[in-house]
C-alpha cells in the first residue's frame, strides 16, 4: 500500500489542525457548567457524555495526518485516565496549548530539543506550585463538594461521601449498575472479589443459589489442585473438627473436584471450591491479602 509523507510545517500543520479539533470537541465539557457532546454509534442510539476520555477515543478523522495528531492527544487523556482516573480534560486543553506553542517556535527556528527541556523544567516548577496551594480534602462536607462538582449531581457526591467515611482510607469503594432506579450505599465487611463456587453441587441455599460458610477452615494457595491425595490429611483433620472447609486455589479438577463434591452430598464435610482471584503477581497480592485478613498463611508452588 502505498504510503503518503509530509514534510516539515506541511506535515506540522496538518497534525496540529487534527490536535485541535480534537482538543476543541472536548474543552466544551470541561468544568461544572461543562456541556455534553452527542458521539454517533455504528449501532444503538447516540452516546451523550461528557468524559473527555471517552470522546478522544471516539473522534476519528478522515485525513490521515489529522488523526495522526488527533490521536497523540487521545493516547495523553487515556494515560492521564490510567494513571489519575479524572483530569482527561484538562490534560487535552494542556497538550494542545503546548503542541500549539511549541510549533510556533520550532516555526520559528527554536531548537526541539531545547524547546522540550524548558517544557520539563516549567512543569517541575508548575508542580511544586500546585502543592504549595493545594489543600487537603479530610472532612465530609469538603468530600461531598469534591463529588458533587465531579459529578454534576450534590445527591452523588453525598454518597461518595458517605461512602468514604463509613470504607476509611483504607477501604474500597467500586461502582455497578443497579438493576432498579434508586441509588443504593451498601457496606460489605470483610473482602470480596468476583469469583464463584466450581460446582452447583456446593450450594447451601438452593434458593438463592449460593454457598454460604459459617467459620470456615480456608485453603489459601496459588496452586492447582487435581489430585485427592494432596490435600487428603487436611481433608481428615476437617473431617475430625467437623467445620466446613473453603478451598481458594488457581483451580481445582481432575479427581479432586467430583471427590469434594460427593463428599459434600453424602454429608461428610461442608466444602466449597473458588479459583483464586486477578492473575499473574495481581494474583499473589490478593491471595496474601486474604491470607492477612483472615489470619492464614497462602501455600506456593
Amino acid at each position: 500500500m502505498a504510503k503518503e509523507i509530509k514534510f516539515a510545517e506541511d506535515a506540522r500543520a496538518a497534525m496540529l489542525r487534527g490536535v485541535d479539533k480534537l482538543a476543541d470537541t472536548v474543552k466544551v465539557t470541561l468544568g461544572p457548567k461543562g456541556r455534553n457532546v452527542v458521539l454517533e454509534k455504528s449501532y444503538g442510539s447516540p452516546l451523550i457524555t461528557n468524559d473527555g476520555v471517552t470522546i478522544a477515543k471516539e473522534i476519528e478523522l478522515e485525513d490521515h495526518f489529522e488523526n495522526m495528531g488527533a490521536k497523540l492527544v487521545s493516547e495523553v487523556a487515556s494515560k492521564t485516565n490510567d494513571i489519575a482516573g479524572d483530569g482527561t480534560t484538562t490534560a487535552t486543553l494542556l497538550t494542545q496549548a503546548i503542541v500549539r506553542e511549541g510549533l510556533k517556535n520550532v516555526t520559528a527556528g527554536a531548537n526541539p530539543l531545547g524547546i522540550r527541556r524548558g517544557i520539563e523544567m516549567a512543569t517541575k516548577v508548575a508542580v511544586e506550585e500546585l502543592h504549595n496551594i493545594s489543600s487537603i480534602v479530610d472532612s465530609k462536607e469538603a468530600i461531598a463538594q469534591v463529588g458533587a462538582v465531579s459529578s454534576g449531581s450534590e445527591k452523588v457526591g453525598q454518597y461518595i461521601a458517605d461512602a468514604m467515611e463509613k470504607v476509611g482510607n483504607d477501604g474500597v469503594i467500586t461502582i455497578e449498575e443497579s438493576k432498579g432506579i434508586e441509588t443504593e450505599l451498601d457496606v460489605v465487611e470483610g473482602m470480596q472479589f468476583d469469583r464463584g463456587y466450581l460446582s452447583q453441587y456446593m450450594v447451601t441455599d438452593n434458593d438463592k443459589m449460593e454457598a454460604a460458610l459459617e467459620n470456615p477452615y480456608i485453603l489459601i494457595t496459588d496452586k492447582k489442585i487435581s489430585n485427592i491425595q494432596d490435600i487428603l490429611p487436611l481433608l481428615e483433620q476437617i473431617l475430625q473438627q467437623s467445620k466446613p472447609l473453603l478451598i481458594i486455589a488457581d483451580d481445582v479438577d481432575g479427581e479432586a473436584l467430583p471427590t469434594l463434591v460427593l463428599n459434600k452430598i453424602r454429608g461428610t464435610f461442608n466444602v466449597a471450591a473458588v479459583k483464586a482471584p486477578g492473575f499473574g503477581d495481581r494474583r499473589k497480592a490478593m491471595l496474601e491479602d486474604i491470607a492477612i485478613l483472615t489470619g492464614g498463611t497462602v501455600i506456593t508452588e
